[in-house]
């Protein structure tokens, strides 16, 4: 079973940047989608961003323009870099593979973001 390690999270003000990484334990090469979700207490885990194995990303709309995922095949590894972060990017952020619209592996711990003053 694959593991998912999270880690790049922090405490960040307003405008701030932060870049996730994610590291899986064993190889992602053949893994046609990678994503990016966070989870807010008392809300449903969200996706955030996508990216395929060619390369093609998708975003929710709120994070357009300011999130940048990336994936690093040879490093088994997914990036997220978060510019202009706002308070309400403030959750949990997990990466997972997903097939057929539902995680692939165990969810990781997750990182954790805090952007606040």
């Amino acid at each position: 079973q694959v593991q998912l390690v999270e880690s790049g999270g922090g405490l960040v003000q307003p405008g701030g940047s932060l870049r996730l990484s994610c590291k899986a334990s064993g190889s992602i090469v053949s893994i046609w989608l990678m994503g990016w979700y966070r989870h807010i207490p008392g809300k449903q885990r969200e996706k955030v961003a996508t990216i395929t194995r060619v390369g093609n990303t998708d975003y929710i709309d709120s994070v357009k323009g300011r999130f940048t995922i990336s994936r690093d095949n040879a490093k088994n590894t997914v990036y997220l870099q978060m510019n202009s972060l706002k308070p309400e990017d403030t959750a949990v952020y997990y990466c997972n593979a997903e097939s057929r619209g539902a995680a692939l592996w165990p969810w990781g711990q997750g990182t954790q973001v805090t952007v606040s003053n």
